[in-house]
């Protein structure tokens, strides 16, 4: 692998083009992945009414904000993917790509003659990356698959809750959002691969397989014990004193006393040492067994103090803590405000902050957030402006509804490549006026529900 060709501060992968065929969260949460380290992602969506999120609640100004929290910094062009022609428009797309993101249902690209061989064959380099709600394998691979069934399938749901409450599945993309990142591990993985063989992979995500392993010991448990792992609410079931709790202002503060060190510490900072020799608490096990006494005396504890006193005395005594935030709390924590959010600028959600890549690389900038990218806005500047497509071949597939009307475009203006799009105020109109639409080809895997 040649090491001396890439500037040290480059972001990771500078120089990796990305054809994204995923619509929803799942997909196209893999592609921002890439495109926070500097990958060039091209998101093909159906050119009359683009990925299905663009019309998912809740919105702003007519956009979708899940829709601009995954696709900011892309660039869409449109591309009917049910017509033989559309295709073969994007087939040279996928000819140059060093990576292809796909959530149709297994066995749909096969049909179309786009299943990994087929594109290998072509592109001996390319890291195909497909996730789907059940896999490329097995019995239910043909399945449809969204997040809330991965939530359920998987297990998570049903120890989710409080024993005497339904299992319950979280109101977020929970699985899609896990599914995504993971698929971009593999992505990774595989690029590193192909620089020591010289070839591609295929990366095989199913959306409830992430979600399961992070459920911890619950399969383990029971196929060695025996033992079903039940809802436990806010404790753990593993260790004690943990959980939520409310402070005698109405706050509510977590505490988690998850090893002996720290249970310890709680103890000197409620001013109740001799909690650490009493046989009741003094080992985890005998915390376990008596949980319910020991919870109690946490909850009055925290109960009669603000939650601001409460956590900064468990700060100065160490012991792991914090508030639990809502939304308003993030956006003006200066910790967060440092580290983690970033500015969302250029788009018809007006002045908005998100959260950025979930992790820091050493000496590489950090991605620019601007404007997001309407249906098929980059058709032009893609089709044309570096493929070559003569114009007059693009108006008869426009014409044809094949692909997204390009009047207008210019060629190698737009998003910047590197992932710092550039919005101008008419591409800002634009984003703002696009909130419906179906999956490239209606039928999407994977995505959330």
């Amino acid at each position: 692998m040649a090491t001396d060709t890439v500037p040290s501060d480059a972001r990771p992968l500078a120089g990796v083009r990305v054809i994204e065929l995923g619509s929803m969260y799942a997909a196209p949460t893999t592609g921002r992945m890439l495109r926070d380290f500097g990958a060039d992602v091209v998101k093909v969506e159906d050119p009359s009414a683009g990925d299905f999120a663009r019309q998912w609640q809740p919105a702003h100004n007519g956009t979708a904000i899940g829709f601009a929290r995954l696709n900011s910094g892309k660039r869409s062009v449109g591309i009917d993917l049910r017509t033989p022609r559309g295709r073969d428009v994007v087939m040279p797309l996928i000819d140059e790509a060093d990576v292809l993101i796909e959530n149709f249902r297994p066995g749909r690209l096969e049909s179309w003659g786009m299943g990994f061989d087929d594109l290998a064959a072509r592109n001996p380099r390319l890291v195909m990356t497909r996730v789907s709600g059940f896999g490329q394998t097995g019995p239910y691979r043909e399945r449809p698959g969204f997040g809330t069934v991965a939530e359920t399938a998987s297990g998570y749901a049903f120890l989710n809750g409080w024993p005497e409450t339904p299992p319950t599945a979280p109101p977020f993309g929970f699985a899609d959002s896990i599914a995504g990142i993971s698929a971009a591990f593999g992505t990774a993985m595989a690029l590193y691969r192909r620089e020591l063989s010289g070839h591609g992979s295929e990366v095989d995500v199913a959306l409830y397989e992430p979600l399961m392993f992070i459920l911890g010991d619950a399969v383990l448990n029971y196929t060695s014990s025996g033992t079903i792992m039940q809802r436990h609410g806010n404790a753990s079931g593993a260790a004690s004193p943990r959980g939520i709790y409310q402070a005698g202002d109405g706050g509510w503060l977590s505490i988690a006393a998850s090893n002996q060190a720290i249970a310890m510490r709680l103890f000197d900072a409620m001013g109740m040492p001799e909690l650490k020799t009493d046989d009741r608490y003094a080992t985890n096990t005998a915390r376990m067994a008596n949980n319910e006494s020991l919870q109690a005396l946490v909850r009055e504890w925290i109960g009669a103090r603000s939650r601001d006193e409460a956590l900064a005395i468990l700060d100065e005594h160490e012991v792991v803590s914090a508030a639990v935030n809502d939304a308003s709390d993030i956006a003006a924590d200066p910790h967060f405000l440092q580290r983690t959010l970033v500015d969302l600028a250029g788009s018809a959600l007006g002045p908005a902050m998100m959260p950025g890549p979930i992790l820091h690389v050493r000496d590489t900038d950090r991605p620019v957030y601007e404007g997001v990218p309407a249906v098929g806005e980059h058709t032009g500047q893609v089709l044309a402006g570096e493929l070559g497509m003569p114009a007059d071949a693009l108006s008869a597939l426009a014409a044809d509804g094949v692909i997204g009307a390009v009047a207008g475009e210019t060629p190698g203006t737009g998003a910047d490549p590197s992932g710092a799009a550039a919005a101008t105020a008419g591409g800002t109109a634009r984003a703002g006026a696009h909130t419906g639409g179906a999956d490239a080809g209606g039928v999407a895997a994977s995505g959330a529900a």
